[in-house]
């Protein structure tokens, strides 16, 4: 056994075999031999387990097929595109909403070209990266001035630290929410200078509670959309409407934290309970902040938008440059929202509104096809079928509502589903799909047209993976 140590391949025959392996070629030469030698070393503790035998199986040529799936899949890179089948729309673990063409080509073209990020044309002077995004912002949502930072928590926070720090900011008991990754609103507002003063019950809250917590230690008026769930039954909060009377009579700015904010009304597709920045902006609130890159489907952002007078004080808080948004995300936003000056080509055009939105009939023809592209990549190998089912929103947005659809099942014989799910994760690309009831579901709702043969392939990868 010790001499078939003296048989394994050198690293420059390796590397002269790897040079003809597609795709290889052009990763880092340092990157390549790394892991090569990871591999030799792997290929040492099977010599000493007793693996190989004959000094042939230990050549180059005969470790080739190894070698080479071994080395494309540890270069391939961490941050990875993945299949999204569990038909969660805005899906957090899976980052969020997906841009739309024209917000993917805004990124590559702020990427690949210097631009006027902060350069004023009109002038040839420094300008400011806001003013790409604040006039369209305005005008889609009616208020008088609009900012842009990194995200909503950011928003949030940087609009307290600067409209109540070190003062009270009272808010309803039954909107301290937490979000996702254990952050809560009560723990923004303590990080941003602001003392939170809670008022009513979980369940209900009246206008008195808030007028009886005003004094002279008040900072703001507050109110937090709960997004992510819902309090029903004998239940009672104070409107936008009547929080603006009580701000106009005891000068009071009126914060509203909408979270995913939308700027296209879903009431049409049953979805209620969850208002339009622009319906909020109307109801009198001073300043609202809402996240890009939930239901309004851009990229990751706090949209912070107002009246002048806040808004103006927020932009010159020096926080703003801790949490100002990048170029590529301005592009992004910026294609993004002008798509929403036409909102049927809004719902049309930009993937989470059109996932959405789609018709019972529309995936119930896509399922279908699914499930035909699934039966002719597995074969006899597997059970395959469709059911309906129901996906949801994600993203903290519309809790309580389900959207009807047809799932596509898949059952492999001998092959448990959990180890069918683990297996995904491991394919190219991984595909992410859910389980209920023990059986295994692909949901083709979060999965575009173009990627039904993708999803089929993984399924084979997997089962092939399980089965050989």
């Amino acid at each position: 056994m010790s001499n078939l140590f003296r048989y394994l391949p050198s690293m420059d025959e390796i590397l002269s075999v790897l040079a003809k392996a597609e795709g290889i070629g052009e990763l880092p030469r340092p990157l390549v031999k790394n892991l090569v030698n990871d591999f030799l070393d792997i290929c040492r503790e099977e010599i000493r387990a007793g693996a190989f035998s004959r000094p042939d199986e230990l050549s180059a040529a005969a470790l080739a097929p190894r070698l080479t799936a071994y080395v494309r899949s540890k270069a391939r890179p961490h941050f990875r595109r993945v299949l999204n089948a569990t038909g969660v729309v805005v899906h957090t673990n899976l980052g969020r909403s997906l841009l739309a063409k024209s917000a993917i080509e805004a990124v590559a073209e702020a990427c690949g070209h210097y631009s006027n990020c902060e350069f004023d044309l009109a002038t040839g002077k420094r300008g400011s990266r806001y003013s790409h995004v604040e006039k369209i912002l305005c005008d889609i949502t009616g208020a008088e001035a609009a900012l842009v930072v990194n995200n909503n928590a950011a928003a949030v926070f940087i609009m307290l630290e600067t409209l109540a720090k070190g003062r009270e900011v009272i808010v309803s008991r039954g909107q301290l929410v937490e979000i996702g990754g254990s952050f809560r609103i009560p723990d923004v507002m303590a990080k941003s200078g602001a003392t939170l003063r809670e008022v009513g019950a979980t369940n209900r809250t009246h206008v008195h509670d808030y007028e009886n917590a005003i004094g002279d230690e008040t900072g703001a008026l507050m109110r937090v959309h709960t997004s992510n769930f819902r309090v029903v039954g004998f239940t009672k909060e104070v409107t936008l409407a009547e929080m603006r009377v009580l701000g106009d009579r005891y000068n009071l700015p009126v914060i509203e934290d909408l979270g995913s904010g939308s700027l296209y009304s879903l009431e049409g597709e049953g979805l209620l309970g969850e208002p339009t920045v622009q319906q909020v902006v109307a109801q009198g609130a001073d300043v609202v902040s809402f996240s890009g890159d939930k239901v309004l489907g851009g990229p990751q952002a706090g949209v912070i938008v107002g009246r002048r007078e806040y808004i103006d004080r927020i932009k010159k808080n020096p926080i703003n440059r801790a949490v100002r948004i990048d170029k590529m995300t301005l592009a992004a936003l910026e294609a993004t929202l002008r798509l929403y000056l036409d909102m049927p080509e809004a719902r049309r055009r930009i993937p989470t509104l059109n996932m959405i939105t789609a018709s019972p009939e529309a995936l119930k023809s896509k399922a279908r096809r699914l499930a035909e592209a699934v039966r002719e990549a597995l074969g006899g190998r597997a059970v395959v079928g469709m059911k309906k089912g129901v996906s949801r929103v994600g993203g903290g947005a519309f809790p309580e509502y389900d959207l009807p659809g047809t799932m596509v099942t898949v059952a492999v014989e001998g092959v448990a589903v959990e180890d069918l799910r683990d297996a995904l994760l491991d394919t190219d690309p991984p595909l992410v799909a859910r389980i209920e009831d023990n059986e295994f579901l692909l949901d083709p709702r979060t999965l575009a047209s173009t990627e039904l043969k993708l999803a089929a392939h993984a399924l084979k990868q997997a089962v092939d993976g399980l089965t050989d």
